[in-house]
């Protein structure tokens, strides 16, 4: 004999067995090695996105005042920029602070609030971090100074020595 249509209905109707050491209740190891995997893919997936915007609301770029002027630097997110302070520009009415950092090509007014670290001076080589004003005025949050009197930031030393390099050449030229 056959399956009658009593048996067909039986089939359609899902069944739930409730002892507890029934095997159509149990995943197979497959399954459990499955759903495993995309929990940790899916873990693994969540960390590097954390990571990723931690990365990108810390990460600072330095630019100097020429690429500022050239419109390089971003106009609403922080950055650094770096030079040397120029003499004559430091102006100071309590903690407030406004001078001139230039890479002696170009050169950028600069406003900061707070304590001024204590090698801050004229003709010292120095980078601020912040960003630029509406007017251009560059609205510093930190200030660094260099600590050594040999010690500059690499892209500092090199930007300063490709522009005094071309303000020699420039005299040189006035002077014939």
């Amino acid at each position: 004999m056959g399956p009658g249509p009593r048996d067909s209905m039986r089939r359609a109707i899902p069944f739930r067995c409730m002892h507890r050491d029934c095997p159509r209740t149990t995943m197979k190891a497959r399954t459990k090695r499955m759903i495993l995997a995309l929990v940790a893919v899916g873990g693994v997936a969540v960390g590097t996105t954390l990571i990723l915007r931690a990365f990108k609301n810390n990460l600072v770029f330095y630019y100097t005042p020429t690429q500022v002027a050239e419109g390089k630097a971003p106009r609403h997110s922080v950055y650094r920029i770096g030079g040397l302070v120029e003499k004559g520009t430091i102006k100071r009415d309590g903690l407030k602070t406004s001078f001139t950092v230039t890479d002696l090509k170009t050169a950028m007014r600069v406003h900061y609030t707070g304590i001024l670290p204590d090698l801050f001076r004229a003709g010292q080589g120095i980078v601020v971090e912040g960003r630029a004003g509406p007017t251009g005025i560059f609205m510093a949050k930190q200030v660094l100074a260099k600590h050594s009197a040999t010690y500059m930031p690499p892209e500092v030393a090199a930007s300063l020595k490709k522009h005094a390099e071309f303000a020699k050449q420039a005299q040189l030229a006035q002077s014939r």
